[in-house]
């Protein structure tokens, strides 16, 4: 007799924690959806006040004048025919 009742315990301790678990899975679950939708909510509530009403044909803006630009040349360095003969450094 002893035997059955620690079992239907044992049982009935089980299947409190197996609920627990699908409760937590699908709470887990329930909370990942909510986020999501509240971002993409959030992305949709943005872009309605970026709508824009339909653009007007405009008339092709007059030809401007021609711009001319300035550009001096590079100057050339001079290099020197022969090189010197390089610097000796001495360490201590």
């Amino acid at each position: 007799m002893t035997s059955h009742i620690c079992y239907t315990i044992s049982m009935n301790l089980l299947s409190v924690q197996g609920r627990g678990a699908v409760y937590l899975i699908f709470l887990f679950l329930l909370c990942v959806l909510l986020v999501h939708l509240f971002k993409l909510a959030r992305i949709g509530y943005r872009t309605l006040e970026k709508k824009l009403p339909p653009e007007e044909p405009k008339s092709p803006p007059p030809s401007p004048e021609p711009v001319y630009f300035l550009v001096e040349r590079k100057k050339k360095r001079k290099t020197p025919a022969s090189y010197e003969t390089p610097k000796e450094i001495q360490f201590r």
